[in-house]
């Protein structure tokens, strides 16, 4: 099985070129261990079964045992043993906080309470996500996103995406999991992502902080958030979801589960951008939910591609996680960070891209040309609201650099108004 360049390849270079140690996390089956492999030069695998115990003792009595081997070293799991953490973190002063000694990963995120030092100026924190659309070669690339910020007058009109209704539906369902790419039969591809669903459910939801979970509640959470990605769903609107298709649970019990799933890199929300265009009164802060790769909602709710391509309205909730998913990969080597923006008065942009240095991006997805009108609607309208809370003398809101809309659509092109009509099947970083 060839390795498929991955877009954190190159921050993890460079990470590695100025710091001590690079932390990587992300859920479990995208592929940080093999992508780490790649940068490292010797590897320690905490969870393998004939050393386990052993590692366990070792990290128990003298944890800098397990530090010794060729630099980069590869920790993987390493928060099966947390004391590993501030090992890392001694060594590298130890040896003057010299760069590239270790790389870590993990599939949960980590846990403050059992780490003496959070690690800042010794470990860099990268997040990996599965596969985007350019990652499994499935977008061309034909459009960066750089280039969409940084080049003046970048054509794109004419540029054309390979990618049809049909396969942009199977490549939602199967997911961005590097296993699923190399299976022979369409069958086996789209399994890969049920198997990470009954992996969650029956073993990680408990096993992520020791609390035990029932797998059946799991399923049901998982079920009623896949109903409802996309959306700005209130916490009592899951309750009483899962009440009605499972039975009844608290808010308590919905919110340990919840950030379990958190904390495994399965729920990755979406939080609101809140710019003082009109009253803060009016603006919608509530997170908008969305999982980490679309494979999920499909899984949970146990769909497929036939019964989507005849429920296109299910499948535009499941296409906007898709675009999520590849944005914040595409954005990652840029410093930029993903919201969305939605008032009371049912003004939108489905998503807001910001830059490290203040440029913004926003953006609308729609599957096809008939929806086209309406997102260049809804930016215009938002972009001119700012143009009108900048003629004030109180906000100084700065213009969005581009106006967007990603689509499953073939072709690309910038329409009168100055809008980027973009296929999902033609973008990367």
């Amino acid at each position: 099985m060839s390795y498929l360049q991955r877009i954190i390849d190159k921050p993890l270079s460079e990470a590695l070129e100025s710091i001590g140690a690079v932390l990587i996390t992300g859920p479990k089956w995208c592929g940080k261990t093999t992508s780490a492999q790649i940068h490292a030069k010797s590897i320690l695998k905490m969870q393998d079964p004939d050393k386990n115990q052993g590692y366990l003792v070792t990290a128990q009595t003298k944890p800098s045992l397990l530090l010794v081997g060729e630099n980069p070293r590869l920790i993987d799991e390493w928060q099966v043993a947390p004391v590993l953490w501030d090992a890392v973190r001694n060594e590298i002063d130890n040896r003057g906080n010299a760069a590239g000694l270790f790389i870590l990963t993990g599939s949960t995120t980590v846990d403050e309470t059992k780490i003496m030092h959070s690690g800042t100026g010794r470990i860099a924190r990268l997040i990996m996500r599965p596969m985007s659309l350019f990652e499994s070669n499935e977008s061309n690339g034909s459009i960066s996103l750089r280039k969409l910020f940084n080049a003046m007058n970048y054509d794109i009109d004419g540029v054309k995406s390979d990618l049809t209704i049909e396969k942009l539906i199977f490549a939602a369902c199967r997911g961005g999991w590097p296993a699923s790419l190399f299976k022979q039969t369409e069958k086996a591809a789209l399994f890969i992502a049920q198997t990470y669903i009954d992996a969650i459910c029956e073993s990680d939801a408990s096993t992520v902080d020791g609390v035990n979970r029932d797998p059946r509640k799991v399923r049901a959470i998982l079920r009623s958030y896949a109903r409802n990605i996309s959306t700005q769903a209130s916490i009592q609107t899951i309750i009483k979801d899962i009440s009605s298709n499972f039975g009844a649970i608290s808010e308590n019990t919905l919110y340990s589960y919840l950030n379990a799933l958190s904390r495994l890199f399965v729920i990755d929300e979406i939080p609101a951008w809140s710019p003082a265009i009109r009253s803060a009164s009016a603006i919608r802060a509530s997170n908008k939910r969305e999982f980490i790769d679309p494979s999920i909602a499909v899984a949970a709710l146990a769909i497929t591609p036939e019964i989507l391509m005849q429920d296109m309205s299910t499948f535009g909730f499941i296409f906007e996680t898709l675009c999520i998913r590849d944005l914040k990969v595409y954005a990652s080597t840029l410093g930029g960070e993903v919201s969305y923006y939605r008032d009371r008065q049912g003004l939108e942009a489905d998503c807001v891209l910001r830059l490290a240095d203040g440029r913004y991006a926003l953006i609308e997805f729609k599957l096809g040309s008939k929806q086209l009108e309406e997102g260049a609607q809804h930016l215009l309208t938002i972009q001119n609201l700012i143009r009108k809370a900048n003629s004030t003398e109180n906000a100084k809101i700065k213009e969005p650099e581009l106006l967007m809309i990603i689509t499953g659509g073939e072709m690309a092109y910038r329409n009168k108004d100055g809008i980027l009509i973009v296929p999902i099947g033609c973008l990367r970083d």
